[in-house]
This record gives C-alpha cells, structure tokens and sequence, in this order.
C-alpha cells in the first residue's frame, strides 16, 4: 500500500522552548522533528498524536497540541518516491506542535531513530536537515507567544 502524499510535521518542545529532535535509522546525522504520513481515514490531528506516540513513546494525549494552520508543500526525495503511488512527486506537510511542561524521557522506534536529543530552539533549527523543519522551529517562539495571548483573552 502506498503512502499518501500528505504529512504532519510535529515541533516537540518544553515551554523554554527547549525542542526535541530524532536521528534517522536510514540516514545517521539526519535529525529532524516528529514527522509521518497520514492514514486513509485520519484526521490531522490523530496522523500527528499517533505519530508522537509511534515515534517518542509519550503520551500525548494530556498536553497542548496545537495545529499551526499551515503547510509546506515539497518535493520528495527521489529515495523515497518508491513509497507512493507512481508520478507522485510532492507532500503537503501540516505542521502541528506538542509543548511540555519539561523535557520527557523519549523511546525511539529502532526501525525509524537511532536517538533523541533535545536542544535550545536556534540550535535544533541549525540542526535538522530539512528546510520545512528549520523555518517551523525558527517560528517557535512567535507561534507560542500567539498561543499564549490567544489562552489569556480566552479567559
């Protein structure tokens, strides 16, 4: 069965803005954010807790998942075209992130990560290999500032 071309991108990050990253089995020193397919019959929203789950082993169920509203649409690599259906060529990305209240203990999925590291948000911007995931955790902190004051007039 062949993935569909439309994937979540989720920023994991403590409230310091402290943001985990996860090092590819298939290409070590590749490091990036949560990110996975979505499965037919999903909503964004499940794609991204379930891929939080599949790809940490947290529980995310209890914390402040926020969809940004936003996408990236990209080429894929051609390494990995094998895994969609012939002539595609691009992904829709959603990007969503996950705040905690502090850095959490992560268990990575073998088959997908080698490790886990978690960094101040300039660092794991300059870190990670993909372009999308550099400009979302570069907008981390005005993304959580908007969250904040939307919560404050909320109340």
């Amino acid at each position: 069965m062949y993935k569909l071309p439309v994937s979540v991108l989720v920023i994991i990050h403590t409230s310091d803005l402290d943001v985990l990253l996860l090092e590819r089995t298939d290409h070590p020193g590749y490091w990036q954010s949560v990110t996975g397919s979505q499965q037919p019959g999903e909503t964004l929203q499940q794609t991204a807790l379930r891929e939080i789950t599949e790809e940490t082993g947290l529980e995310p169920l209890n914390c402040r998942l926020s969809d940004w509203k936003m996408h990236n649409r990209y080429e894929i690599f051609q390494e990995w075209r094998w895994r969609y259906a012939p002539d595609t060529t691009h992904n829709t990305e959603h990007v969503f992130s996950l705040c905690l209240s502090d850095r959490e203990p992560i268990q990575v999925t073998p088959e997908e990560h080698l490790n886990s590291l978690w960094l101040p948000w300039r660092q794991a911007a300059d870190k990670v290999f993909s372009w999308s995931n550099a400009e979302a955790i570069r907008n981390l902190p005005q993304h959580k500032n908007e969250i904040e004051t939307y919560a404050l007039l909320s109340t």
